[in-house]
C-alpha cells in the first residue's frame, strides 16, 4: 500500500464530508441539534459527516481501526487507526459562525503518518504526509519565522470541558497576553492549528482536547517545520489532550509559561 493511496483516500473523503457539511450550514433546527454532555453538542451534520467518513474509510481499508468522535473508540494503535473529527467547531457551526472543519488522520503504530484538514467553508485543503511536508490546497507551506514576541499572534481554546482548570487558565492566559501581540480564540482547534503550520498564527496553546480535535493538524505542524509538545515538553498530546504548538521560538516561550503554571497540577 502506497502512502498516497491513504492521502487520496483521506481527501476525497474530507471533501464529501466537507460538502455535507456547507450544505447544511445555516438549515439546522432544534430537532438536528443534541446534548451530549453539559456544554457540549452534537448535530445531525456531525453524525451524517462521520458515518460518511467510516464507510468511505471502511470500503478502501477494511481491516483498519476507528477512533471518531461519534461513534467509534478504537484503542488498537499497532496498525493503522484512522482519527476522525466529522465537524471540529461544532458548537461555531450551530450558531452560523464560519469557523469549522472536517479532520482526518492516519496512525500507524503511534506515529502520524497522513493527515488532512478540510475547511469547507473557505474551500481550503491542508494536507500532510509524514517525511513530506504539508500544503494548502497543493501549495507548501511553513510555519511563521517570527522572532519578536511582542508581535506575536497566538491562538488558544477555553477549556469548557475543563471548567475547574478555569482559574490556571486565565492565569496562563494572562501572562501570555501580557507578552504577545495579541491572542485569538477561534473555537476550532483543527484549523488553528492548520493555521499554525501555514504561518496565519504563530503559536497555539490549549488544554483538554480529544485527539480528533489535534491529530491531523499536528502532522501539519511538525510537516511545515514546527513543534507541537504536551505540557511537560514531551510527545504524549493525543494522550494528555494538552498541547503547546509553534515555530521554535513561540513554542519554547508558550511551554516555559505553561511549566510555570501547570506543572504538579496536571498530567502532562
Amino acid at each position: 500500500m502506497m502512502k498516497s493511496d491513504f492521502l487520496n483516500t483521506a481527501i476525497q473523503t474530507a471533501l464529501r464530508a466537507g460538502e455535507l457539511v456547507a450544505a447544511n450550514c445555516g438549515k439546522l433546527g432544534a430537532v438536528d441539534i443534541t446534548i451530549k454532555q453539559a456544554f457540549d453538542f452534537v448535530t445531525r451534520v456531525d453524525t451524517e459527516s462521520e458515518k460518511l467518513i467510516i464507510e468511505s474509510i471502511h470500503r478502501s481499508f477494511p481491516d483498519h481501526h476507528i477512533l471518531a468522535e461519534e461513534s467509534h473508540h478504537d484503542i488498537e494503535t499497532d496498525g493503522f487507526r484512522w482519527i476522525i473529527d466529522p465537524l471540529d467547531g461544532t458548537t461555531n457551526y450551530i450558531h452560523g459562525f464560519p469557523m469549522c472543519a472536517v479532520s482526518i488522520a492516519l496512525q500507524h503504530g503511534k506515529e502520524l503518518i497522513t493527515g488532512v484538514v478540510y475547511d469547507p467553508l473557505r474551500k481550503e485543503l491542508f494536507t500532510a504526509v509524514k517525511g513530506e511536508n504539508a500544503f494548502i490546497n497543493g501549495h507548501k507551506i511553513a510555519v511563521s519565522p517570527l522572532k519578536d514576541i511582542k508581535s506575536a499572534l497566538i491562538a488558544t481554546g477555553f477549556p469548557f470541558k475543563r471548567r475547574e482548570m478555569t482559574d490556571h487558565y486565565i492565569e496562563l492566559f494572562r501572562t501570555i497576553f501580557h507578552e504577545v501581540g495579541d491572542i485569538r480564540r477561534a473555537g476550532s482547534a483543527a484549523l488553528d492549528l492548520s493555521y499554525v503550520a501555514c504561518g496565519r498564527l504563530d503559536g497555539f496553546f490549549e488544554i483538554g482536547l480529544a485527539p480528533w480535535d489535534c491529530a491531523a493538524a499536528a502532522l501539519m505542524i511538525t510537516e511545515a517545520g514546527g513543534i507541537i509538545t504536551d505540557f511537560g515538553g514531551g510527545g504524549d498530546f493525543l494522550k494528555t489532550g494538552n498541547i503547546v504548538a509553534g515555530n521554535a521560538f513561540t513554542h519554547s516561550m508558550l511551554l516555559e509559561h505553561v511549566k510555570s503554571i501547570f506543572t504538579g497540577i496536571l498530567d502532562r
